[in-house]
């Protein structure tokens, strides 16, 4: 059965695209009977048509013709970018490679996918331009990236901060199994925007070597900066490993940010090393500069695993409202839990909302007084030992995603089935199984 070809519409019959999916043949996701399948290669040309056969070559030509509901698959390979699309006005500009600033609508985004079983791998290491670079500029919303690979955005010059690998100001947008690394500077960063969904997404072994605040000190896995009135963003699934400054880090953001089934290890240090770089903490969950700021927010990070990092696994950085903190692992940190916060007067006073945590070596907590911590490890009087888990192994976190792109599924960390942690956590809204949720990221 051929298409009924309307326009730039394309009409498949359910018995068309069932037969597709078993072939194997990719089919653009669900969406408004208005869509298009498009296609781009590095060997491409933007004077071909779009097709599978005469694929184009680049996102900005794709952008171009793509309309809300259509999809647009980038081959597998390297795109390789030596300059930004636009001059830097001084050497404190901002400039980007890829402009992503047509928007979707609701229900109807406009996908950038990799093609099923390729890898497209964008590489920005060859960029001259003497001012700050993001890889990705997006700026449009109802946008879908999904199973791209970002790498090695450069600063030319030492009077900025950072540069960064995506960058976002759109709103109603979902970046999936999103790889972005070596850059100098943060690789996946939402300046603004709400309802942002960053999903199963990998940031790691960044580095700002060149900087004005300091070498090391901004190279960041993922950041939330946002302004009031953008809620909704959310880092689901996501890894940060081997970042110069902080895995994850929420300072200056003032709409509510939740950061879930997510994991951060070996951050503040020259990636690879045992050097100290930044600050080092696994989870940094707000922050307003070390003052105390009305418009503060409250952030939420839950079954989230932080080990060996330089300084706090899960850290409050002088939050001055109490976030939640609930069924987290921190393992090795210096410490697992710092819930330094800020009161009205400016005082350092402890901030958090704590329930079902486990903290495991290292130094187990600091800055507790005035948190409220109930049903974690270290107030239930349980004697921790490496048998209270399956594994204790800090190797092979960074291994493949399951087939779903969901987190690899290992011992280290799991409860062990005799362990005395389990079923005495208290209900806090999540899933759980038995008569009490288990204490610790990984319910049994």
């Amino acid at each position: 059965m051929k298409p009924v070809v309307l326009g730039r519409t394309l009409v498949f019959s359910v018995a068309v695209v069932a037969a597709a999916a078993i072939a194997g043949t990719p089919v653009a996701a669900a969406g408004p009977a208005a869509a298009t399948t498009y296609y781009v290669a590095p060997s491409g040309s933007d004077s071909a048509a779009g097709t599978q056969a005469a694929p184009w070559a680049s996102m900005a030509h794709a952008q171009a013709v793509a309309k809300p509901g259509d999809t647009v698959y980038l081959r597998g390979g390297t795109y390789v970018y030596s300059r930004a699309n636009k001059s830097c006005a001084s050497q404190t500009d901002r400039v980007d490679a890829i402009t992503l600033n047509k928007s979707g609508s609701s229900g109807s985004p406009i996908r950038y996918w990799a093609y099923p079983g390729e890898k497209p791998v964008f590489d920005f290491s060859r960029m001259k331009d003497d001012c700050r670079i993001e890889g990705f500029d997006v700026t449009g919303s109802w946008i879908h990236l999904k199973g791209l690979e970002a790498k090695g955005v450069p600063q030319n010059n030492n009077r900025n901060h950072e540069s960064w690998g995506i960058w976002i100001s759109g709103s109603n947008n979902t970046f999936e199994l999103i790889e972005s690394h070596h850059h100098m500077g943060a690789g996946l960063f939402i300046q603004n925007g709400g309802h942002n969904l960053v999903l199963n997404s990998d940031s790691h072994d960044n580095y700002d070597l060149r900087t004005s605040n300091g070498a090391g000190e901004s190279g960041d896995g993922f950041g939330a900066h946002i302004s009031a009135g953008n809620p909704g963003n959310v880092f689901r699934g996501c890894r940060a490993w081997w970042n110069s400054d902080d895995g994850f880090d929420l300072i200056s953001a003032y709409s509510p940010v939740t950061i879930e089934n997510s994991w951060a290890w070996r951050n503040g240090y020259v990636p690879g090393t045992t050097t100290a770089a930044g600050n080092g903490n696994g989870f940094k969950a707000g922050g307003y500069g070390g003052n105390y700021d009305s418009g503060a927010v409250k952030h939420t990070v839950r079954n989230s695993v932080a080990f060996l990092n330089k300084a706090a696994g899960f850290y409050a950085n002088h939050h001055p409202l109490a976030n939640d903190y609930f069924n987290n692992t921190g393992y090795g940190n210096n410490p697992d839990f710092n819930m330094l916060g800020v009161s009205t007067s400016g005082a350092a006073v402890g901030r958090g909302n704590l329930r079902n945590n486990i903290a495991y070596t290292g130094t187990l907590t600091s800055n507790m007084n005035g948190t409220n911590a109930a049903n974690n490890s270290w107030n239930l009087g349980i004697a921790l030992s490496d048998a209270q888990f399956q594994s204790v192994s800090t190797t092979g976190w960074e291994s493949a995603r399951q087939a779903d792109g969901s987190l690899p599924v290992r011992p280290g960390l799991r409860l062990a089935a005799s362990s005395s942690l389990i079923d005495k956590g208290t209900d806090v809204g999540l899933p759980y199984n038995g008569k009490a949720p288990d204490l610790g990221a990984f319910e049994s």
